[in-house]
């Protein structure tokens, strides 16, 4: 029989949950078909098969596996896995029973030196261990443990034997609090004090410090823990990578958008409203991905990347687009925002970002950006440092449009300007490159018939 892997299907991928299968147990399956939908750390993707015959499946819904686990196998009509695995059963029986006699032996010594009184316990509790190891064996071969990947790394981290627990999560998931639980009863019975001291009343401090320790625990009220997703997990992670790597500094400049309001006023005059072939007007923020992408173009540092110790200084113009989804923040990205349209880019932008809110967003599209530009304006926020996605060389944040007093011609008036902050690494930008960099972004802004050419 064929094995089917946990596939990689992106580049950061190194596990995956298995959602839904899209065929039976035993049914056949034709290279191809589409086999199985699994949740990455980006997106949730269909995978195909590339195998032809009978389908066997190992991992069940839910499970969370590293990349290269099996979960399935496919063989031909007849061929069953039991005859597959013989071999290789017979060898894990022959090397579990080595271990056995080796702990058996081990075990007999230090019973003849130190006497029978203290090493009885011992002996018997490696005799118990040797007659587990086939159970435990057998188990790993069975059905999987159904555990969140925190689960997972917080019992692998102490040794925590998963299949000894109970899941209290959706569909008896193992989730952390049972994890956690299970350390807190091992550490309770290692450092449980003898019977005879157990039976004497706790001293007055000590039952003080308990009730105190009741009271603190009690004072936040119940808790409830919530598992993040695999999206959220990787968010997390690259976002404390880049805060505690990237030596970053942020520079900030005013623009007066009063140009890109007539820019827009007069693109939706012409665009016909209620006709079939509508174009897209163009958003504020389509604008600033237009203006980034023209400003990255004339300063190329702007658009590189450090790794190890040099930088990377990209061809294409990939500019990210931040979009709030479901719990997470997702960044697909417009390819080559230089060389696109006002009007392109516009169509692209609403499309990735429908794709994103309804899930259907692909890894491809998710990866491959050279600069981001992340909008909270439409919240309100005047102003805010967003963090570098890494290993690009700066983040571009965007705040909300205002009506405030401006000076034209030697004279106050009401204007619409727009607050945006650059965060750079400093390895790759300087002050004065950033300060460039965000002059000319300001001044296509501010002239935006630049945006149109």
């Amino acid at each position: 029989m064929a094995d089917i892997v946990m596939p990689r299907l992106s580049d950061t991928m190194e596990e995956g949950t298995i959602l839904r299968w899209l065929k039976r147990d035993g049914e056949a399956l034709r290279r191809g078909e589409e086999l199985v939908e699994i949740e990455t750390d980006k997106a949730t993707m269909t995978y195909e098969s590339d195998q032809d015959g009978v389908l066997e499946i190992v991992a069940s819904e839910g499970d969370t596996l590293a990349v290269g686990e099996l979960i399935a196998r496919v063989g031909e009509a007849g061929e069953s896995a039991g005859e597959a695995a013989a071999p290789e059963r017979q060898r894990s029986g022959e090397v579990a029973a080595t271990a056995a006699a080796g702990q058996t032996d081990g075990a007999a010594g230090p019973a003849r030196q130190d006497g029978a009184e203290t090493t009885a316990p011992v002996a018997a509790a490696q005799a118990g261990q040797v007659q587990a190891t086939p159970a435990q064996g057998s188990g790993a071969q069975g059905e999987r443990v159904r555990a969140s990947p925190l689960a997972r790394r917080i019992a692998r981290e102490s040794g925590v034997d998963l299949r000894v627990l109970s899941g209290s999560g959706p569909g008896g998931r193992i989730v952390r609090a049972d994890v956690m639980g299970q350390q807190g009863a091992a550490a309770s019975t290692a450092t449980a004090p003898p019977a005879a001291a157990a039976t004497s009343p706790p001293a007055a401090g000590e039952a003080h410090g308990a009730s105190l320790e009741e009271r603190v625990a009690r004072a936040k009220g119940e808790t409830t823990i919530v598992e993040l997703t695999r999206t959220q997990q990787t968010i997390a992670r690259r976002m404390s990578e880049s805060k505690a790597t990237i030596p970053d500094f942020s520079l900030q400049v005013e623009v007066d958008m009063e140009a890109c309001v007539t820019l827009r006023t007069e693109l939706k005059r012409l665009s016909r409203p209620g006709s079939p072939a509508e174009p897209e007007v163009p958003t504020y923020n389509d604008m600033v991905v237009k203006a980034c992408a023209l400003a990255l173009r004339e300063h190329p540092r702007a658009n590189g990347s450090y790794r190890d110790g040099h930088l990377e200084l990209h061809e294409r113009i990939n500019v990210g687009v931040a979009v709030a989804a479901h719990d997470a923040l997702i960044v697909p990205t417009v390819f080559d925002a230089d060389e696109k349209s006002l009007g392109e880019i516009a169509r692209e932008t609403r499309a990735l970002a429908e794709r994103v809110r309804a899930g259907t967003i692909t890894p491809p599209e998710l990866g491959g950006g050279t600069f981001t530009v992340s909008n909270l304006g439409m919240y309100g926020v005047r102003s805010f440092s967003a963090i570098i996605n890494p290993p690009q060389a700066a983040i571009l944040s965007v705040g909300s449009m205002e009506q405030r007093a401006v000076a034209r011609e030697g004279e106050v008036a009401a204007g619409h300007t727009m607050a945006v902050t650059l965060a750079c690494d400093h390895r790759i930008l300087y002050g004065a490159d950033a300060a460039i960099f965000l002059a000319r972004l300001r001044e296509l802004l501010e002239t935006p018939s630049a945006l149109t050419l």
